[in-house]
């Protein structure tokens, strides 16, 4: 096509003029696409996220208003996360202690079995969404299993829970698909920067399955329930980081943050006289610490949380 825009290459095909306009500000259209998402997600610091395990009752919650506050500015945590199913006397969370829980810092509250325990949950779950109760459980229950939030540097951030099903009280979905379902959706720095799965069970080999299967597509997972710390904090090889128990915020002098006295009579004798209380000495604030990368949503660096009381302090 010869005309007043046309120009010939040097191996004789023609150009049109108007064509050659429109690519040049084609490519100008993606030039400023490519500097708004570099804009956007180029920050000077990395994403820092914070992640604190079981809370157990008084001793756990006065250590979390306690602690967390400063803790949170050492640490210069964009998100913080809490499990929160033991805070009220051992079992389950009531809408006061969630509560205190978000003004001591945290910006979401994961549940687990006993979500419920405390009946004012069943209501404040809707109110709140900014607690999380089992992605698995049943299909009727309130409240949700996953929540995209906003931190404090602007990031996407998704939040799932999920309850295993080795060795639990009852037979859950299957948490795997559940979890998948989810993370299918939200891809990681794509729609989230930062994607954390806390997995709450019993077993550490199930822990362990859904670390090595969320690999690549969570930048967190986490394993809660069992209320001691787990030595394995890792970055697994596809960036994601894991640990199989964060451990609880609670009194270690305690089994698993109960008075020892009921749960040794029953261990030795068979017979139950009273019930479970919770121990109420200074408590040790157990978690993760992850920093990532948020154009990515791949862990760089892991590090275990143990603050006050009696275990070994590390992440200080």
């Amino acid at each position: 096509m010869q005309g007043k825009y046309a120009k010939r290459s040097r191996n004789g095909s023609v150009c049109d003029g108007v064509q050659v306009l429109i690519c040049i500000l084609a490519l100008g259209v993606s030039v400023q696409a490519v500097l708004a998402r570099s804009a956007c997600h180029g920050r000077d610091k990395p994403m820092r996220t914070l992640f604190l395990g079981d809370v157990m009752g008084r001793a756990g919650r006065r250590a979390i208003t306690e602690h967390l506050p400063k803790l949170r500015d050492d640490l210069r945590a964009d998100f913080v996360v809490v499990n929160g199913e033991n805070a009220s006397n051992g079992m389950g969370l009531n809408g006061e202690h969630a509560n205190d829980i978000f003004k001591a810092g945290a910006d979401c509250i994961t549940l687990g079995d006993h979500a419920f325990d405390q009946r004012d949950m069943m209501q404040h779950i809707e109110k709140d969404q900014r607690i999380l109760r089992p992605l698995n459980f049943a299909k009727t229950a309130p409240g949700r299993g996953h929540k995209l939030f906003k931190a404090r540097g602007g990031q996407k951030v998704l939040v799932l829970q999920v309850l295993g099903q080795v060795f639990m009280k009852r037979a859950f979905d299957d948490p795997f698909s559940a979890v998948d379902a989810v993370l299918r959706a939200h891809p990681l720095g794509g729609l989230a920067q930062m994607i954390l799965v806390d997995v709450h069970c019993e077993a550490t080999s199930e822990k362990m399955g859904m670390g090595h299967y969320c690999d690549g597509r969570a930048t967190i997972v986490v394993g809660t329930h069992t209320h001691v710390p787990t030595a394995d904090a890792q970055i697994l090889p596809g960036g994601t980081a894991f640990q199989s128990d964060a451990g609880m915020c609670g009194d270690y002098n305690s089994v698993i943050g109960m008075e020892k006295e009921e749960p040794m009579r029953r261990f030795v004798t068979g017979m139950s006289k009273s019930r479970f209380t919770p121990a109420n000495g200074e408590a040790t604030l157990s978690g993760l610490f992850v920093v990532s990368d948020d154009r990515t949503g791949k862990a760089t660096s892991v590090q275990m949380i143990r603050h006050g009381g009696r275990l070994e302090q590390s992440g200080q």
